[in-house]
C-alpha cells in the first residue's frame, strides 16, 4: 500500500515556522527476499528532506471567469538541491475538469504549471528509484489562490504561496542507494563503521538528461518559503543520525557480548540431603 502524509501548511509573506513531519519507509521482507542480490545497510536511516507546494499569480486584467489565475505546483529539495537521485517520477492528480488531470513528470525539477479559477486539492504521488523504495508516497496539497487578507484588490506581482515541509525517512537502504547519495547534498546520511566499504556507485539512466535538476536557479526561487528553523532541522536530522550511528555500535558490543560464554553460577549455600 501506499503511504500517505497531510500536509502541514505555511502561508505568510516569507517566512514561516515549520511543522516537522517525518514519513518512514520501507521495503517489505518478500521483497527483500526477491532481491536479496541487493544487499541492505542493517540498522542505518537515509533521510531526505522535501517542500512540496504551490505558487499562484493572479492574472490581473487578462483574467477570464474560467481563467483568473496561474498557478505552479511543485515538489523540491528542502536546499533546492536535485533530487533526481532519490526520486524517479511524480504522478501529479489535478481536477477532474482539467484536460488529462493526470499529469506525469518524469525528471526534476518535478512541477507543472496551470491556469485556473477554482481551489482543489492536488494528490502528489512520489514514485522512486528500484533501489531505494518500491511503494509510492502520496502527498495532498491544497491549491490556494486567493490570500487570507481579501480587504484590497488582489496583487498581480506578490502570489500567494502555500508549502510544506517532510523529511522521508528510508531505513536499511541498499548498498547501491547508499553509495550513490552518501555524497549528495540533498541526502542526510549516517557515517558508516570504520572499515565498512559500499560498491561503487551506478548512474541513473535518466540522470540530468535534461541538464540540471536542481531549483537553485528557479524562476520563481524568490518567492520559495524561507522556513525560519531550516538550518535547525537539518542540525537535529544530522543529529539523529549520529545517535541512531551511536545505537547501531552498542546493538554490536551487546550481540558480541551475547555471544560469549556465560560464568556458570555459584552454588546455593542451601543443599538437600
Amino acid at each position: 500500500m501506499p503511504h500517505t502524509a497531510i500536509e502541514a501548511q505555511a502561508e505568510d509573506g516569507g517566512s514561516a515556522s515549520k511543522p516537522q513531519r517525518i514519513i518512514k519507509l520501507g521495503k517489505t521482507s518478500d521483497d527483500i527476499d526477491k532481491k536479496s542480490t541487493n544487499r541492505r545497510v542493517k540498522d542505518v536511516e537515509i533521510c531526505v528532506p522535501i517542500v512540496y507546494g504551490t505558487i499562484a499569480f493572479y492574472l490581473g486584467r487578462k483574467a477570464s471567469e474560467s481563467q483568473s489565475h496561474k498557478w505552479t505546483v511543485y515538489v523540491r529539495g528542502a536546499t533546492n538541491e536535485d533530487l533526481g537521485a532519490v526520486i524517479k517520477h511524480v504522478v501529479f492528480q489535478l481536477h477532474p475538469s482539467f484536460n488529462n488531470p493526470t499529469r506525469i513528470v518524469e525528471s526534476p525539477p518535478f512541477e507543472l504549471s496551470e491556469c485556473g479559477w477554482g481551489e482543489f486539492e492536488i494528490g502528489i504521488s512520489l514514485f522512486f528509484h528500484s533501489d531505494v523504495c518500491d511503494k509510492q508516497l502520496d502527498l495532498y496539497h491544497h491549491l490556494k489562490l486567493y490570500p487570507e487578507d481579501e480587504s484590497g484588490p488582489q496583487s498581480t506581482k506578490k502570489p500567494v504561496v502555500v508549502e510544506s515541509y517532510n523529511e522521508i525517512v528510508f531505513p536499511d537502504p541498499s548498498e547501491c542507494f547508499f553509495a550513490r547519495v552518501q555524497n549528495h547534498p540533498a541526502v542526510l546520511v549516517p557515517r558508516l563503521p570504520a572499515g565498512f566499504s559500499l560498491p561503487a556507485p551506478v548512474p541513473l539512466e535518466n540522470m540530468n538528461e535534461n541538464g540540471r535538476g536542481d531549483t537553485k536557479d528557479h524562476p520563481l526561487s524568490q518567492w520559495f518559503m524561507n522556513f525560519s528553523e531550516a538550518d535547525e532541522l537539518l542540525k537535529l536530522a544530522a543529529a539523529r543520525q549520529q545517535v541512531q550511528a551511536h545505537i547501531v555500535k552498542l546493538r554490536r558490543q551487546l550481540s558480541a557480548i551475547d555471544g560469549m560464554p556465560q560464568p556458570l553460577k555459584p552454588a546455593s549455600s542451601y543443599e538437600c540431603t
